[in-house]
């Protein structure tokens, strides 16, 4: 599923994309690669100009970028590589130079229509963005700013302030790689494409919602990013709200997709506040050994917290979340129970929920849904089978392939508005103070402190993704 349905006609895409930050780890990673998917879709065609301090020149820039598709093992040989290659230009400058900004500008030509597209810290969001103004490149242009998004309320405000000295509202597109990812377009698309789901989506058919973020692996080389950061920070304020939002929100309005964008924030401004007495935290034990994490550190790798959204669809309906690294799995999987058939007619003990709806995102999509039938035999006993009605491989177009491709053609209904990603600082804020929730240890490879079954309802276990 893609953007087109908006059907931004040829005439809203850019004349020429500008990369600030061209020669870091997320072009390495996955800039360059989703490049040559735009290319051989026929979406990319203008020049692509990387910015960067690194001493080089084109050619070096060029072998850089043939070198990260052999990373990703793609082929530098093939014929939408080397026109990818083929369209790389590079200006070497300081990003605190004005003289760079006005390179950039000799190799636009008037009057174009540039996507900037800043894979840089956001403390240099704003120097960028005054940069552009000043070498008169800000008329008509689109800014792609990259997660995170601030560290708390104030700060994401700053950042809003900052852009919007030189580029209105409707010209800024707020990336969170997980709005590119096609399982999550595919919980969006089995909602509404058919008729036998959405009308159990609310209060009176379902029990709880569960998701859960479970990564296998640790901070890595991350540890002085991470440790500034945290897991709420990191995935819960961002990843996981737009996730939830996905699954919860009220159908949009009218045609086309941006009015999605409005029902996505709506329920955003519905959900509750986080609350330190229904919020664990947790640190995998070995995270204060990883070099650039500080001394003593509070910081948490894990956290489990039960929401409320305050809506006449999902009021009472208890939001269950929980996130961590070095669990037993890499999975992201949304559990909604459905809640137990009115009446006990076959006398089952305990009685209790028995049908529940899995959505599996990443790694892969998998939808299964869990219904209880007669086990074979003379007793009335049930047996629980699920009925797995799509299990595929990931899409295979790269979620940057799908976000670039969607910004060069003005379509915005993958990115983020400022009100909603500052509603969705407002819900985590209760809980980022220094010491509101206590962080509790637990060992490599489980599923987290035992604390986080408090933020359970009675009765209510946790889902675990299985590999």
């Amino acid at each position: 599923m893609t953007g087109t349905t908006e059907g931004a006609p040829v005439s809203e895409r850019v004349d020429a994309l500008v990369i600030f930050g061209a020669t870091g780890d997320l072009a390495k990673l996955e800039t360059f690669p989703a490049l040559v998917g735009l290319v051989g879709r026929g979406v990319l065609d203008v020049p692509v100009i990387g910015v960067a301090k690194s001493g080089w020149d084109l050619a070096q820039f060029r072998a850089y970028a043939e070198a990260s598709l052999r990373l990703n093992g793609m082929d530098p040989g093939t014929a939408d590589a080397g026109r990818m290659l083929g369209l790389l230009d590079y200006v070497d400058g300081d990003l605190d130079d004005d003289a760079t900004y006005r390179a950039v500008a000799t190799k636009v030509p008037a009057g174009c229509r540039v996507l900037f597209y800043l894979e840089v810290p956001p403390p240099l969001f704003g120097r960028i963005a005054r940069g552009i103004g000043a070498a008169g490149l800000a008329s008509g242009a689109r800014v792609m700013v990259e997660k995170p998004f601030g560290s708390d309320l104030a700060s994401a405000q700053e950042l809003n302030r900052t852009l919007h000295e030189v580029f209105p509202e409707d010209a800024v597109y707020r990336v969170d790689h997980w709005l590119g990812l096609g399982p999550v377009e595919n919980i969006l698309f089995g909602r509404f494409a058919n008729s036998i789901l959405e009308p159990l989506f609310n209060r009176t058919w379902v029990e709880s919602i569960q998701i859960t973020m479970a990564e296998a692996f640790d901070v890595s080389d991350r540890g002085r990013f991470y440790d500034r950061a945290g897991a709420v920070r990191d995935v819960l304020q961002n990843h996981l709200l737009q996730v939830l939002a996905t699954v919860t929100a009220e159908p949009p309005s009218g045609m086309g997709l941006d009015a999605w964008r409005e029902a996505k924030d709506q329920l955003v401004r519905a959900i509750r506040p986080m609350s330190p007495d229904t919020t664990v935290f947790g640190q995998y034990e070995g995270y204060l050994d990883v070099d650039g994490v500080a001394p003593g550190s509070q910081t948490e790798t894990f956290v489990a917290t039960s929401l409320q959204i305050d809506s006449w669809r999902w009021a009472d309906v208890p939001i269950l979340i929980r996130a961590g690294k070095c669990m037993p799995v890499t999975a992201t999987e949304i559990h909604v129970t459905f809640k137990r058939p009115p009446y006990n007619l076959f006398g089952l003990e305990p009685f209790r929920s028995t049908n529940s709806l899995s959505l599996r995102v990443w790694p892969q999509t998998r939808t299964s849904l869990a219904v209880v039938g007669k086990r074979p035999g003379a007793q009335m006993q049930p047996v629980s089978r699920d009925l797995v009605f799509d299990e595929q491989p990931g899409s295979d177009m790269r979620p940057y392939d799908r976000l670039i491709g969607a910004a060069l053609d003005g379509d915005r209904w993958l990115f983020a508005r400022q009100d909603t990603v500052e509603t969705a600082w407002r819900i985590v804020e209760p809980v980022l103070a220094d010491g509101a929730v206590p962080v509790h240890p637990y060992a490599q490879g489980t599923w987290g402190p035992k604390e986080s079954d408090t933020v359970l309802p009675g009765g209510e276990a946790w889902h675990d993704p299985i590999a």
